[in-house]
């Protein structure tokens, strides 16, 4: 049995702990007890929602407007009295939106909730992307009925001329010459019309994508956040080891590379064990190097080069349309970067992001 000053000392030792978690974690905080008291927050809510050291002790209902939702303090009282998590997408009135999740806090030996712990997560740039994607969608719709509109003609004419050359006879094949002339003339239209819209699509996407500063603890937290189901249904462990935790690029694009990766990775995960994902980055000379790794099911070697490849898949038994790490790799390519892959059947891949310093 502990005697007081061992107790005592754990005691201090447990308290240290805590406030250095509360000192150094980068997502906004609150503990509210079951009185509705704001008892403590971590140092990105005092960012975020302009809070003070004064407030600690206050009721939440006194700085209920430093949060700017209005329902806060009816999730609190619903969470403190039946005890079930709140997870809810809100949006504040300076137009941020936040994953905010409200969990019940615990006093074991009385079995009772006496209080509530909250976190906050900023979306914005999620909403923003997938508002951004619901417009290319429409886009892309209306791109199809360009395409549809623009190789109408070439096709008719195209199928025309096989009529022509299907009713020749031996009596007039010297129309065959100029009949040929005329299908290369309407090959030739087609794959000027395909190059065009790929080659505006790509400049398009440059455009529309400025080069930033990216924090990839950020990046790695919204892709967690958005493929969170297929984490929780598959009991995946998502970990990283960041030398770097900053680079250059359209987070646009880095955001949907890095979705892709995480996303195969589960995907292709081996019926044996839980899928561990691995996230590091490294500097090495002049460029930037971001893995992904995991224990999954692992390509062979014969493989390896062909998954880069447009409409190339190897695993049939797994959903896709093998285009995911072809659009990777000319993501990257145009980013002035590069994508590689190391990995051994049945015992997992690693993908090597190349970004230039």
């Amino acid at each position: 049995m502990q005697s007081k000053s061992e107790q005592i000392t754990e005691l201090t030792i447990r308290n240290e702990e805590l406030e250095n978690y509360f000192s150094n974690t980068i997502i906004p905080q609150l503990f509210v007890d079951g009185d509705l008291i704001l008892r403590k927050f971590t140092p990105p809510a005092m960012r975020q929602f302009s809070l003070r050291e004064e407030h600690i002790g206050k009721s939440i209902e006194e700085v209920r407007e430093n949060f700017r939702f209005h329902s806060i303090i009816d999730d609190i009282r619903g969470v403190i009295y039946d005890g079930n998590i709140l997870e809810r997408e809100i949006q504040t009135v300076d137009k941020r939106w936040y994953q905010m999740n409200i969990l019940p806090y615990r006093i074991k030996r009385e079995n009772r909730t006496n209080g509530v712990i909250i976190t906050f997560v900023d979306i914005t740039a999620r909403i923003r992307d997938l508002r951004e994607l619901e417009k290319l969608v429409a886009e892309n719709e209306l791109l199809i009925d360009t395409i549809v509109h623009d190789i109408r003609t070439p096709l008719t004419a195209l199928g025309l001329t096989i009529q022509m050359l299907k009713k020749l006879t031996s009596k007039n094949m010297e129309k065959f010459t100029e009949l040929l002339g005329y299908l290369d003339n309407s090959q030739q239209k087609i794959k000027s019309i395909a190059n065009e819209l790929v080659q505006s699509r790509w400049a398009d996407i440059e455009n529309r994508s400025p080069v930033e500063t990216i924090d990839l603890e950020n990046i790695f937290e919204d892709v967690k956040l958005t493929l969170a189901q297929q984490i929780s249904e598959t009991k995946s462990s998502i970990f990283s080891r960041l030398e770097v935790s900053e680079v250059s690029m359209s987070r646009r694009s880095l955001r949907s590379i890095i979705y892709n990766l995480v996303g195969n990775a589960i995907k292709y995960r081996s019926p044996d064990r839980r899928p561990e994902i691995a996230i590091t980055s490294r500097r090495e000379n002049n460029f930037i190097l971001i893995g992904i790794s995991d224990n999954g099911m692992g390509i062979a070697k014969d493989d390896q080069d062909r998954i880069f490849r447009k409409f190339e898949r190897i695993n049939h038994n797994v959903e896709g349309n093998g285009v995911g790490l072809y659009l990777v790799k000319e993501s990257l390519q145009t980013n002035g970067g590069d994508i590689t892959v190391t990995s051994e059947a049945g015992k997992g891949s690693e993908f090597t992001i190349r970004l230039k310093a």
